[in-house]
């Protein structure tokens, strides 16, 4: 198996003295198509380029980003398959002890705010004369002025922060390839302004022509309803086929973006996913046990990209875009294939799908051609008209799958859409069987994310009735297999337009179901989303009403605790939160309520606490005198038994 080259001695044994492009990455490498880096280092190659790949620099020093040289046409940045800040920071931003995209899954391998701190050291060790263009997550989301959670201000677009030249946004096969061929040619990497889905810089608006211009960085940092129409503006523009250029002036830079990159065809989709990658992470890593995150995706398949759930919470819209991009049948029926022939594969193949598992087509037929609809969204609040509801091909790729000798198990981990799966009256209901017959094993992961219809409009999800219609589903299809199988829903606390009156409901129906969750998820404010926006302006900028957000640690401690009520470090927070919103009525002996009334602690109390904890301490010495007595005669025992 080659791996990209890392190293001088690498460079050596192919007989290479510079390479053409050096990727710095904030992940370890892994060879891999479900790792950015890997994709387009592989795709540079396959067009004839030479590339190395620099994982996770020592930022501490600039020795590292110097070890493969100087590079013919430039350098390549990303923090990685996340945001830097993201990957260091939980919610209640506090740091994180692990990293699964780091050797051993260890934290502290990569720089808060990588793709800024890789690109000085660059500077530092190279000056102005090699190219940088940044991508990958964290420059895609942060292309323009935007709201930074994590230092809890305005920040401006990381092509003016970072001293870079240029900005890929999206995936970014199409632009890399158009860079690399400009490049080649002698073109001025300031003179590359042509490409879709790049984002570059001027001194200010009289160097472009036939623009919008959104509100600059000093205004919309100074006035909360400027940043919500500055994002609202770039939110809308985010179609291939009828996305305008933007402007927008960030200090000293004028932002230019151009229109997003065109959707990959089939074939490219294809191209891409077969590239002759090795699959697994590179041996350096091999003394540290490897990079987590491969176990996830190393025998999953990709089979498309793109997502028009219009979850507003999501980064996907911002991008991969809404429009479904897709690979073939055959393309993955080979990947299954090889994946029979690899060591390691126990016939288990972990998923099939995107963003969302069972959008397997255009949300419309018109899309590949006019884009996607300006303002509106497929599915919420209202179902559009022109939508096209089918599982037909999906059923019938999974069906292949699952006839591979050596495949024992086709599982969908990727997310199922179950209003999108409602709507499709002609074979929905047979998506359904086959999903519960052949690729759950006990639980089905979904992602209703509340309940309360406020909140889910506010999400971009459906709401409640929706969700209760699926789950009748759900469970009549299992009675009929005789499967007893369960639904594990994911729900979101604090998310915007989410009051304390919205989190007893949706406590109250995780109660009246029986659900336990045990993982709580909260909403982080990451850049570039709808729902960032709301959280951090206060206002929709889509419908300019005012939007409810709950930003103190206590509210948002609250809204947590109330989706695990149950929970006995909980009881004084829960408690708190009903009595505040007037919800006495939920603390009781009723069968309604989330809690039991607190045990009064009297002197009485605590004198039979006492005797109580002396009795079970009692019991309990006698229990281990007991078993150091056995396990003494068991020691002679075995002595005497020669042992």
């Amino acid at each position: 198996m080659d791996f990209i080259t890392v190293s001088k001695d690498d460079m050596a044994k192919r007989g290479w003295s510079q390479l053409d492009f050096i990727f710095v990455s904030g992940d370890a490498y892994v060879d891999h198509p479900g790792f950015g880096p890997a994709i387009l280092c592989r795709l540079l190659e396959k067009h004839g380029y030479k590339v190395g790949i620099i994982p996770q620099p020592d930022w501490r020093s600039t020795k590292d980003f110097a070890r493969l040289g100087k590079p013919r046409l430039g350098f390549l940045v990303s923090s990685g398959n996340l945001d830097s800040q993201l990957s260091r920071y939980t919610a209640a931003k506090r740091i994180r002890h692990q990293d699964s995209y780091s050797p051993g899954g260890k934290s502290g391998y990569r720089p808060e705010r990588a793709v800024i701190v890789y690109c000085q050291r660059l500077r530092e060790v190279f000056g102005e004369e090699v190219p940088i263009i940044i991508g990958g997550i964290e420059a895609s989301l942060r292309r323009f002025t935007h709201y930074d959670y994590w230092s809890d201000r305005v920040r401006p677009s990381i092509l003016a922060d970072s001293c870079a030249d240029l900005l890929v946004y999206g995936m970014g096969e199409h632009q890399i390839i158009e860079i690399a061929h400009e490049l080649h040619q002698g073109v001025e990497i300031g003179n590359i302004q042509d490409i879709a889905g790049t984002c570059y810089k001027v001194p200010n608006f009289d160097y472009i022509w036939d623009y919008i211009k959104i509100p600059s960085y000093d205004e919309a940092r100074a006035d909360k309803a400027v940043f919500a129409e500055a994002f609202k503006i770039e939110y809308l523009e985010q179609d291939a086929f009828r996305g305008k250029v933007l402007a927008q002036q960030n200090g000293d830079w004028c932002i230019v973006q151009n229109p997003p990159a065109k959707p990959l065809s089939t074939e490219e989709m294809d191209e891409i996913y077969e590239l002759p990658y090795a699959r697994t992470w590179h041996p350096m890593y091999d003394k540290d046990g490897g990079v987590p995150a491969i176990e996830e995706v190393q025998f999953s398949i990709t089979a498309q990209r793109g997502c028009f759930g219009g979850c507003n919470f999501c980064a996907i819209i911002s991008h991969q875009g809404r429009i479904i991009q897709k690979r073939s049948q055959e393309s993955m029926l080979r990947e299954a294939e090889l994946f029979t022939k690899q060591p390691g594969f126990k016939g288990y193949i972990h998923d099939v799908g995107g963003a969302t598992a069972n959008f397997y087509r255009t949300s419309c037929d018109s899309q590949l051609s006019r884009g996607t609809c300006r303002g509106k969204q497929c599915l919420s609040p209202e179902v559009c008209r022109n939508l096209v509801a089918d599982h037909s091909e999906y059923i019938e790729l999974l069906r292949k799958l699952r006839a591979i000798p050596g495949v024992k198990k086709v599982f969908i981990r990727s997310g199922v859409r179950f209003d999108y799966l409602l709507l499709d009256k002609e074979h929905g209901a047979e998506f359904l069987e086959e999903l519960c017959e052949h690729h759950v094993s006990g639980q089905l992961r979904i992602a209703p994310e509340h309940i309360s219809d406020r909140v889910t409009r506010l999400m971009g999800k459906s709401g409640r009735h929706t969700y209760l219609k699926f789950v009748n589903k759900f469970t009549k299809v299992n009675n009929r297999l005789n499967k007893k199988q369960f639904l594990v829903p994911y729900f979101m606390s604090s998310h915007p337009g989410a009051t304390l009156e919205d989190a007893i409901e949706l406590a109250e129906f995780i109660h009246e179901h029986n659900y336990h969750p045990e993982q709580v998820q909260d909403f982080i404010p990451t850049p570039g989303t709808l729902s960032t926006c709301m959280w951090y302006s206060g206002i929709n900028p889509i419908t300019k009403e005012k939007v409810y957000t709950a930003k103190t640690q206590e509210e948002k401690a609250m809204q947590r605790a109330l989706m695990q009520y149950w929970v006995p470090a909980n009881y004084q927070l829960v408690k708190k939160a009903l009595l505040k919103a007037g919800r006495n009525d939920l603390i009781g002996f009723d069968k309604k309520c989330l809690l039991r009334p607190e045990r009064k602690n009297t002197a009485n109390n605590k004198a039979v606490n006492n005797k109580e904890v002396n009795n079970k301490n009692t019991a309990n010495n006698k229990r281990n005198m007991h078993k150091n007595n056995t396990k003494s005669n068991n020691s002679n025992n075995n002595r005497r038994r020669g042992r």
